[in-house]
């Protein structure tokens, strides 16, 4: 028996969680050393019970999934939003090269799942939907890509493997970042951590102009903002027109060749509306509140999709695809380890970029963002990952997945 929650009790058991992540973060000192995001801290806890209830009574609980995209699309929207043409330069060639070492982690990924997919004597196909089509691409392109592999492909299940790995992905995703970049932090000593004073200092003092002007999007989450009814409804004016027009896009491409998932429309649209209204019509955008909303979207959307994780799905996984998806896993970190973290650099920003790589890698980029939230909380600021991961990680590596996965599907027609 399922029971569902409307939108009301979903956002009400969202803020439990989030409040319940926060607490757990700032009392147990596992969560809190090995940089645990508060969302995926809450959400597991939230997830287990769920899990006990299903097997005990036989009820699942069912989220309002309209308002989980929403506050999914909102985060991309702020991305976005925050994507000034100007500050976008400061990442310079260290873009470009997070770009190549993610895109050739994507045809790592695949070409790891589907050989052993191979080795294993199950289709390939299947370690293809165990590689970047959940991994890096997450819940929406397992669950596009999941009817296609069904109905052209022969591929029965496939949608709800998918799922599944997803899930896995997601739940992993959140896991490895922080304690990876923590490793890195302290084998190589590229900073020492905050004490509890400073980081308590910093979070309840509120952010000059200038401050926030210097700052990349997400890089604070706890930090005081100071914003005004006045920009709090031009922004959310933004966010609705950048929602608008992903909604008219999606409709207007679908079943051509430029058709894109809903959220990198919104992406894109608030990149081309901060640049117009800033370049054409010199309207001075107001960041700090794009940065709140963002923020709350991000912390909302993480402890919605993972209130509504199905951990009874993970059982019902076959025994290749579980060995499939822990070889992904120490693929993953060894790969952030040994590749991104000296390539960009060896230094405190790489670790950031390790834990944000992890994070998309796995999971999703909302994973990645609360991955470097929760080292940068501990260690510092990290302008450069901040600059470079939302951008990477919410467009480009969609386009390039998409690419890859097309032309994999197109060998084994």
């Amino acid at each position: 028996m399922a029971l569902t929650f409307n939108a009301f009790y979903t956002l009400i058991a969202a803020v439990i969680v989030l409040l319940l992540g926060r607490f757990l973060v700032n009392r147990i000192d596992f969560l809190r050393r090995y940089n645990i995001p508060e969302p995926v801290a809450g959400g597991l806890i939230a997830a287990l019970l769920s899990l006990v209830v299903y097997n005990i009574w036989g009820f699942s609980i069912s989220t309002s999934s309209e308002l989980q995209t929403s506050f999914m699309l909102i985060f991309f929207a702020s991305i976005g939003l925050s994507a000034n043409f100007s500050k976008l330069k400061e990442g310079g060639m260290g873009l470009v090269i997070f770009l190549i070492a993610v895109a050739s982690f994507i045809v790592v990924q695949n070409f790891v799942g589907m050989s052993l997919a191979t080795l294993l004597g199950i289709d390939p196909l299947i370690g293809l939907i165990a590689g970047s089509i959940t991994l890096t691409g997450g819940h929406g392109t397992a669950g596009a890509w999941g009817e296609i592999l069904e109905v052209e492909h022969g591929i029965k299940g496939a949608l709800a493997l998918g799922m599944a790995s997803a899930t896995f992905g997601l739940i992993i995703g959140g896991l490895i970042g922080g304690p990876l970049a923590k490793m890195l932090i302290n084998r190589y000593q590229l900073a020492q951590p905050k004490t509890n004073a400073q980081i308590e200092k910093r979070d309840h003092t509120p952010m000059t102009a200038q401050e926030a002007e210097q700052s990349a999007p997400f890089e604070y989450p706890h930090q005081v903002r100071l914003i005004t009814a006045d920009n709090a409804i031009t922004t959310l004016g933004m966010f609705a027109a950048c929602l608008a027009f992903a909604e008219f896009m999606t409709g207007f491409s679908k079943g051509t060749w430029f058709e894109l998932p809903t959220f990198v429309w919104t992406l894109g649209g608030g990149v081309i509306l901060r640049n117009i209204l800033e370049s054409v019509f010199k309207v001075s955008i107001f960041d700090r509140a794009i940065d709140v909303f963002g923020n709350a979207s991000l912390s909302l959307y993480l402890a919605m999709a993972l209130l509504s994780l199905k951990l009874w799905q993970l059982a019902d996984l076959a025994g290749p695809l579980v060995v499939i998806l822990g070889a992904q896993t120490i693929t993953m970190a060894l790969y952030a380890a040994f590749v991104t973290f000296r390539v960009m650099g060896k230094n405190y920003d790489a670790a950031v970029l390790s834990a944000g790589h992890c994070g998309f890698g796995m999971g999703a980029t909302p994973t990645a963002v609360a991955n470097m939230q929760a080292i940068t909380n501990m260690y510092g600021a990290s302008h450069k990952a901040f600059l470079i991961v939302p951008l990477c990680g919410a467009f480009f590596v969609d386009l390039i997945n998409a690419t890859v996965i097309q032309l994999i599907l197109k060998f084994f027609a």
